[in-house]
């Protein structure tokens, strides 16, 4: 859909799977959508100089956010939820949506 104006179908997937989960790290993503763990971080990165998004760092994981200090933050996120809003529900509950835990934890069990 966007992939002439990002100029990268994968960036156009981070941004849509960062509208749906606000957060997200690489190797989620890779798992996800089945793409190479070097493209994604390529594109994370190109994002990230750009300064649309921000990483930090939790335990070995590299966790990516929106940056809130990116002046156009908010119309970017209403231009990607707008697009957003046109895929196919089929779409979105495979790659985008959060999974939910279905049956419940163990009686007992440490959280």
């Amino acid at each position: 859909m966007f992939e002439p104006l990002f100029g990268s179908k994968i960036i156009e997937k981070i941004c849509f799977y960062l509208v749906a989960n606000q957060k997200c790290y690489a190797s989620e993503l890779r798992r996800r959508f089945g793409l190479p763990l070097f493209g994604i971080q390529n594109a994370l990165g190109k994002l990230e100089k750009q300064g649309i998004i921000v990483s930090f760092s939790v335990g070995k994981t590299r966790v990516y956010e929106w940056n809130p200090r990116y002046p156009l933050l908010n119309e970017f996120q209403g231009f990607i939820s707008k697009a957003y809003s046109f895929l196919p529900q089929e779409i979105k509950s495979k790659y985008y949506e959060p999974i939910i835990r279905k049956r419940p934890r163990r009686v007992g069990k440490p959280l």
